[in-house]
């Protein structure tokens, strides 16, 4: 089975697709993380990426199709995958259809106001990066190492609402394309995280 991760920054997206892959033995392909790993190898698509990233332009659409291309011949893929980053647009889309064909696409559902709310919240460990929310939280050590805990310096709402108004006008035709192809299917991404990963993972069919 192989499933496509819609969803907004700030909706859990990467920490819900972890999940159900662990649970559903689907390979978890991040585009970020895969980008990461190949410019730490210094492969040649890695070297490649990395010439765009350092002038701070976004890494063309052919790039990440090669990149993705060749993950899916690794054997880790063969059983499955939960895609997560990608696709992005409704070209990317149909690039991948060209790869593998996409059994489900999950689209986590959530308002913009829900994920202000969220990250304006959020702490992070200037020590080891553990995130810790002031709802759930007092004090400013941290519980993993003890270390400061401080506010992101992107972590303001004039921002947030930039990233969603841009994720949303994105994003909204790739939604439609896979409506139109029957496999979409909307999740609440504001309920409690054990039940949101027992409902989609019910969706795709977990025995």
């Amino acid at each position: 089975m192989n499933v496509v991760f819609l969803g907004p920054p700030g909706s859990g997206k990467g920490t819900m697709a972890e999940r159900v892959s662990v649970r559903l033995g689907l390979a978890h392909i991040s585009t970020g993380d895969m980008l990461r790993a190949e410019i730490k190898q210094g492969s040649e698509l890695g070297t490649l990426a990395k010439s765009y990233i350092d002038k701070g332009a976004l890494v063309p659409d052919e790039v990440i199709i090669d990149m993705m291309k060749e993950r899916f011949t690794k054997d880790d893929a063969k059983g499955g995958v939960l895609l997560d980053g990608f696709p992005r647009t409704v070209a990317q889309a149909q690039a991948l259809d060209a790869i593998a064909a996409m059994d489900a696409c999950i689209n986590l559902e959530v308002q913009a106001q829900v994920i202000i709310d969220r990250v304006l919240a959020r702490r992070v460990c200037n020590e080891c990066g553990a995130v810790h929310s002031t709802k759930t939280h007092e004090g400013n050590a941290c519980t993993v190492c003890g270390g400061a805990l401080v506010t992101r310096a992107d972590d303001n709402e004039e921002t947030i609402r930039q990233r969603f108004s841009v994720y949303e006008e994105q994003t909204a035709p790739l939604i439609e394309y896979y409506r139109g192809k029957g496999i979409l299917h909307a999740v609440d991404a504001t309920m409690p995280i054990d039940e949101e990963a027992n409902l989609i993972c019910k969706i795709l069919g977990e025995k």
